[in-house]
């Protein structure tokens, strides 16, 4: 009886610091959405008083009243979706190719992937600029997503995933004469829902965020993703001057991503509890 309530308690108290640690995380999320409400010539006095009025609509209708706003986001939707969906495709036959079938350099070719990881995307903006301008894809379409179907994670995350997947079932399913194609899109593509999903909410994710990349290859103003539109419409002194205006401009460009995490959030948490359970019990 006593270990119960101890144990109770214990449960208790690190729920309670859970709770504690939550609420230290999300203050700053509360403070940039407050001061989005807010009147820019108030924030430009004091910016501590943020649950107090006076409140204001007025940052949200400077950005809908943003003559090519509207486009920005469609630019956005097509491009992180675009993305997601030649990411998702791309890393799944790939972390299959890896994991279940044996060719010539195999170990190296898996290798020289995971030594992406460590290439930072900046390092290479200049070459990959000068190449796809050489090509005619600057303002386009084609330009904003296609370095982005290079994903080192996406096809490791897969292969991890494919290998932690029982051979027999593709085994029982290739005893029926099924063939390796139908047997990885009958059987392996729906167990490994939960990795694409997870895969899929973090390519959108680092889509819809991308700065850098527009801002080299989209110069004309009808191609500018939601990020790069929204900075080019601040002044020299929005942090100073135009600071709710700033802080609106953060939760518009967040709002889709929010939404994507919390309908696919399930998947995100099946796919890390499925890996941790075939871990341990390969182990």
């Amino acid at each position: 009886m006593s270990v119960a309530i101890r144990r109770s308690g214990f449960d208790r108290a690190v729920l309670a610091l859970l709770c504690i640690l939550a609420f230290a995380w999300m203050l700053p999320l509360l403070w940039v959405l407050a001061l989005s409400f807010k009147p820019n010539e108030f924030l430009m006095s004091r910016t501590d008083a943020f649950l107090a009025p006076p409140y204001t609509l007025a940052n949200y209708l400077n950005i809908l009243q943003t003559s090519q706003v509207f486009r920005w986001v469609l630019n956005s939707v097509v491009v992180a979706m675009g993305q997601t969906v030649g990411v998702v495709v791309l890393s799944s036959l790939a972390g299959y190719g890896f994991a279940r079938t044996e060719f010539p350099g195999r170990r190296l070719v898996f290798a020289l992937v995971i030594f992406g990881l460590a290439i930072p995307s900046q390092s290479i903006f200049i070459p990959l600029h000068r190449m796809f301008s050489h090509w005619g894809l600057q303002n386009t379409y084609a330009g904003l997503m296609l370095p982005g179907l290079a994903a080192p994670f996406g096809v490791y995350l897969m292969t991890q995933y494919f290998r932690a997947i029982p051979a027999e079932l593709e085994e029982a399913a290739m005893l029926d004469n099924a063939s390796r194609l139908k047997t990885f899109l009958r059987v392996i593509l729906p167990l490994s829902l939960p990795a694409q999903a997870t895969l899929a909410i973090f390519t959108f994710l680092a889509a819809w965020n991308d700065y850098l990349w527009p801002l080299v290859i989209a110069t004309k103003p009808e191609m500018y993703t939601l990020t790069r539109g929204l900075a080019s419409t601040q002044t020299n002194f929005a942090q100073s001057e135009g600071l709710g205006f700033l802080m609106s401009q953060a939760v518009f460009a967040g709002l889709p991503v929010l939404t994507v995490y919390v309908f696919f959030q399930k998947y995100l948490v099946s796919a890390v509890a499925g890996t941790g359970r075939r871990t341990e019990a390969k182990a």
